[in-house]
């Protein structure tokens, strides 16, 4: 239908809020590129990837993946708008890894088959009647899905479908967009997730169609330039992404895609790169992966190993080539399976041109990372996969995707993780039972779920008592040899001080915790998630897993007990069982000074 005046005067009627707030003298748009694509890549790029992956036999088998998984994906029946629970996540995230394979495949190969395919995808999913802005992170993501197929494909769209994909992605996602803007959502002035993957998909949406709808593409990047700081103001000071190493390969990555869209669309990354801590934040994913390559998954993150598309963005944007080992090993191993689909073109279009074999930086043993959810973290080697490793956290339970795990710690030796944290539960599974999981309220329901609470995790609790939500647990010394954190905040109203001191040794560590202001006779428990075998004989406990071993002491000045149980969770009918895991415990009972120490030693090389 051909537009009329009045439905022009309508649309400008819309967008005449947020056009007033702007300011007149930074007309964003003025450095546009007329050309297309113009999102992520330049002039060259797909010749570069090709002849590089002439050169790099990884490469080159991860560009024959990439097209033996779009040639799958062809025979695929068209996405359909269908939500799991309030979510429509998954076929947004489906449709950004078929169409940018697709457009991908289409430029390396030459073949027009996969811009026709691609097409079809891209009209399907503009006829959804919406992207379902009320979970905003599902629009994001399908607005990046349809500006990349748009902008990567222009020239090969023909020209009913480019005009109806133009509309559809006005309408879908840079509108609803817009009318966030004008409403103040909540994700605008978050320091976490959300605003990266929104503000990242809406930002090369409006980069994509700038020249059809200028107004509101100026609109549109406007608000990202000045809303993407919140976001960008969770890595300072030290890079540690406050929702752990998981939410950062999340967040970061559509970050990297908005630096990236408007340099190349603009000329000018608005500086988002130098915000305090995140070109550190790469520095900071290695340390909390540890010797096995199973991240400190803090927060609500997994174990893996898994793959960490970005850090061969910064392993290319600092120069840095070794960042990029890690990533290239995971490549390697996983080359054999079917990869999940989702930006399965970023390793190909970030991947650093130099040799990683060999890293060109001493990196220190140990490392203390500040911010929200501050670490300390110790290694004896970074080469050796059997190296000793312990990474331990402070920060408190109230923060994005947070959990009740101040003080908790994670460790490995002998090419075995002994000391886990059991991770997330996948959200649809509560969901589905009604749990409201992002209640964070000290009475919230959140802390039901029992890999979430303080009972699961790798620290301390009195009487039973949730740890308190709003308690900073913050270090108080760090060096090579160790670290203390305060946790008495965690604890207001159960004890007046208690403290965790870590120390490290050639061939063991040692874990202390001094309590004062207890009630006498309160039941204070240590614990640590296991999936070792577990022996008891007195004051000791034998750990043994894949044929390896190591030894945990009773301090002389504990008086407490070992015993362990599974890590089992209420029988309630929404949390999910723990299989093969076990919780080592130590209880120990408040006496009448209300003063108490546990301690305990780990030898990891001696047995």
């Amino acid at each position: 239908m051909k537009p009329t005046r009045k439905s022009l005067a309508l649309a400008f009627l819309f967008l005449l809020p947020v056009v007033t707030t702007l300011k007149a003298d930074e007309a964003i748009l003025q450095r546009l590129d007329s050309s297309q694509p113009r999102l992520m890549v330049e002039a060259g790029t797909w010749e570069s990837i090709r002849a590089k992956a002439e050169r790099d036999p990884l490469l080159g088998q991860l560009v024959d993946q990439l097209l033996s998984e779009a040639d799958r994906l062809m025979e695929q029946p068209l996405l359909e708008r269908r939500k799991e629970g309030h979510r429509l996540l998954f076929v947004s995230r489906e449709a950004l890894g078929r169409i940018s394979t697709w457009a991908m495949a289409r430029h390396l190969t030459g073949d027009l088959r996969y811009a026709r395919r691609a097409e079809a995808e891209l009209l399907q999913v503009i006829q959804f009647k919406d992207w379902n802005p009320g979970h905003f992170l599902d629009l994001g993501e399908m607005t990046a899905a349809v500006a990349l197929g748009y902008d990567w494909l222009y020239h090969d769209l023909l020209p009913e479908s480019r005009l109806k994909i133009q509309n559809g992605l006005f309408e879908l996602g840079l509108r609803p967009g817009l009318r966030a803007v004008d409403n103040h959502a909540w994700w605008l002035r978050a320091d976490m997730n959300w605003n990266q993957v929104c503000l990242g998909g809406l930002t090369l949406g409006a980069l994509a169609i700038a020249d059809a709808y200028p107004e509101a593409a100026e609109s549109m990047l406007q608000a990202a330039r000045s809303s993407i700081k919140n976001g960008l103001s969770a890595y300072a000071p030290d890079g540690v992404y406050p929702e752990g190493p998981g939410y950062w390969a999340y967040g970061t990555v559509y970050q990297c895609m908005m630096i990236e869209g408007v340099r190349s669309a603009l000329g000018t990354s608005w500086e988002m790169e130098q915000a305090p801590g995140f070109l550190q934040s790469a520095e900071a994913q290695l340390h909390l992966a540890g010797p096995t390559g199973r991240f400190f998954n803090f927060s609500d993150g997994r174990e893996g190993p898994s793959l960490q598309r970005a850090m061969l963005w910064f392993a290319r944007e600092l120069g840095q080539p070794e960042l990029a080992m890690r990533q290239k090993r995971l490549l390697q191993s996983g080359l054999e399976k079917t990869p999940p689909v989702w930006l399965g073109i970023l390793p190909i279009l970030w991947w650093p041109d130099a040799d990683t074999s060999q890293s060109t930086i001493e990196r220190p043993l140990a490392w203390h990372g500040r911010g929200k959810n501050p670490v300390a973290v110790f290694r004896s080697c970074w080469e050796d996969p059997e190296a000793f490793y312990l990474a331990c956290k402070g920060g408190k339970a109230d923060l994005n995707h947070g959990q009740m795990d101040a003080g908790s710690f994670v460790m490995e030796a002998k090419g075995v993780r002994w000391a886990l944290d059991l991770g997330m539960q996948r959200y649809q599974s509560l969901e589905r039972s009604g749990i409201s999981l992002w209640d964070f309220r000290q009475e919230g329901e959140r802390w039901d779920i029992f890999r979430l609470n303080n009972r699961s995790h790798n620290t301390l609790t009195i009487n039973d008592a949730l740890h308190r939500i709003g308690g900073r647990a913050r270090f108080t010394d760090f060096d090579a040899s160790g670290a203390g954190i305060d946790l008495s905040e965690v604890f207001a109203g159960q004890a007046e001080a208690v403290h965790r001191r870590f120390e490290i040794g050639e061939e063991s560590f040692s874990v202390t915790d001094h309590l004062e202001g207890l009630e006498p006779g309160a039941r204070v428990r240590w614990a640590m998630a296991t999936r070792a075998q577990i022996a008891i004989n007195g004051r000791e406990a034998i750990l043994t897993e894949a044929g390896e071993q190591i030894k945990i002491r009773l301090g002389s000045n504990t008086n407490g007990i070992f015993h362990f149980i599974p890590a089992d969770p209420p029988e309630d009918g929404f949390n999910a069982p723990n299989p093969g895991v076990y919780l080592l415990l130590v209880d120990a009972g408040a006496p009448a000074s209300g003063e108490l120490t546990i301690e305990l030693r780990f030898d990891f090389k001696s047995i």
